[in-house]
């Protein structure tokens, strides 16, 4: 090596960050040890990246995406920060960060624990939620002071944790702000991830950053609740429980013809099942008079009977009820009814509490 190669390796000529294919760095700071940087230097910026330029700890100047030859002209402020007012010639000491503008795009955030939520319809409820986000370099010198400050090479991981935290905190008072349905959120995702990152930017801008994307991919609830939801959404389906008994019956009566051995016992299962059938009915009717669906609740005291029609118990039915069959002739004095405390049925006509319904119908003709 002559003399000049080894002057000239004293000073760096060319100013430049190839990066890596798979790589997750943020920020780089050009390796310059102890090498001086010459005047006439190349500085090389390439797409998708910036250079600052600071000088003792303080921030000069931010070259673009393009190709420099580096003079006093171009770097005014490192100029006036190392006091060349009349021009200089002379190789200089800087450091020189690079800074990767790209979008950051498929990063994770999620809510570790439940967050607790008062709905509407169904009370205080705790949600979880997780998808993705995307983000690049906003302000770089604002990146430079806040978060990379004299780190050599910041990568993503350094500032996912915050970030994340960052957004799972807004997330919850969004969530909060929107006041949607939890059974409705599903199909307003968009609606609530467009206010969590209005509400999140600011946050993020002062760290330098800029909040490019925000996604929801999933808001669930506690498996018990989604249980009882499951649950609510069977009897939805199910509607009528009459018909639904007698399907399941008319299923129970071929699974048992195919076999034989399951006779014996399918005649008290059917009795079992109508009579709990009945006991719903019964409750499901009682629950929807007492929350004052389709009209007033009964009256306290009132007897309720079971009629025997057609060789079928329905009911039960109020005296008013059996008053309106009695118009339409399917109830008679002959009809069979049975009420709680009564030890067998008896013929409509016998029951003494329903002598009344029959007092302005005519007796039937003697020997028709």
């Amino acid at each position: 090596m002559s003399i000049f190669d080894a002057i000239r390796g004293q000073f760096i000529d060319i100013i430049e960050w190839n990066e890596p294919a798979q790589n997750d760095i943020l920020a780089y700071r050009f390796p310059r040890r102890n090498n001086e940087i010459k005047m006439g230097a190349k500085l090389v910026v390439r797409e998708g990246q910036k250079a600052l330029f600071v000088n003792e700890g303080k921030l000069a100047d931010v070259f673009s995406p393009g190709t420099y030859t580096l003079t006093t002209q171009n770097l005014p402020i490192l100029a006036n920060l190392k006091g060349w007012k009349y021009g200089f010639e002379s190789p200089f000491k800087a450091e020189v960060y690079f800074l990767s503008m790209r979008q950051w795009t498929d990063q994770k955030w999620g809510t570790q624990n439940p967050i607790m939520m008062r709905d509407a319809e169904i009370g205080p409820v705790r949600v979880r939620a997780f998808g993705t986000y995307a983000f690049h370099v906003g302000e770089p010198a604002t990146f430079l002071r806040q978060l990379v400050v004299t780190d050599p090479m910041f990568e993503t991981f350094e500032i996912s944790n915050q970030l994340r935290n960052v957004m799972v905190s807004r997330f919850a008072d969004a969530i909060g702000q929107v006041k949607i349905a939890v059974l409705d959120l599903a199909g307003n995702y968009d609606k609530v991830a467009k206010g969590a990152m209005e509400v999140m930017r600011p946050d993020i801008a002062a760290l330098g950053l800029e909040l490019t994307t925000f996604l929801i991919e999933n808001i669930s609830l506690p498996p018990e609740v989604e249980q009882a939801l499951d649950q609510r959404a069977k009897m939805g389906v199910i509607g009528d429980l009459g018909r639904y008994t007698q399907y399941r019956t008319a299923e129970a009566i071929g699974d048992a013809a195919k076999n034989p051995s399951g006779m014996a016992g399918l005649g008290g299962g059917i009795a079992a099942g109508m009579a709990m059938a009945d006991q719903m009915r019964g409750a499901m009717a009682g629950a929807a008079n007492s929350g004052g669906v389709g009209g007033p609740p009964p009256i306290p005291g009132a007897a309720s009977y079971y009629v025997a029609i057609a060789g079928q118990q329905q009911g039960p039915f109020d005296i008013d009820t059996l008053a309106a069959k009695l118009k339409d002739g399917t109830l008679t004095r002959d009809t069979l009814v049975w009420k709680q405390g009564m030890a067998n049925w008896i013929a409509a006509g016998q029951v003494a509490e329903l002598a009344n319904l029959f007092a302005a119908m005519p007796p039937p003709i003697p020997g028709a």
